[in-house]
C-alpha cells in the first residue's frame, strides 16, 4: 500500500472539514466572551473611577455643578 492510499485512507476529508468548523466555531465563543468580559471590566473601570474622582472632589471642598446652581437661584431671588 502506498504512503499517499494510507492517509487517504485515514483521513476523511469530511471529518477534517468538520473539525475545522468545531475549530472555528471554539475561536468565535471564545472571542466573544472575551469582548463580554471586556466590556464588563471596562464598566467596572469607569464606575471606580467616577466614585474615585467624586471623592476627590469632595476631599478638595470644589464646587460641584449643584453647588453653583444653588448659588445662581440665591443671587437670583435676592434681584427679585
Amino acid at each position: 500500500m502506498l504512503l499517499k492510499d494510507k492517509f487517504a485512507k485515514d483521513l476523511d476529508i469530511n471529518e477534517i472539514f468538520k473539525k475545522a468548523e468545531d475549530s472555528k466555531a471554539d475561536i468565535q465563543e471564545n472571542v466573544a466572551e472575551g469582548f463580554v468580559k471586556a466590556n464588563e471590566q471596562k464598566e467596572g473601570l469607569e464606575s471606580e473611577l467616577k466614585n474615585k474622582i467624586k471623592t476627590i472632589v469632595d476631599e478638595l471642598g470644589l464646587a460641584t455643578k449643584a453647588d453653583i446652581d444653588e448659588l445662581k437661584a440665591l443671587i437670583k431671588n435676592q434681584k427679585s
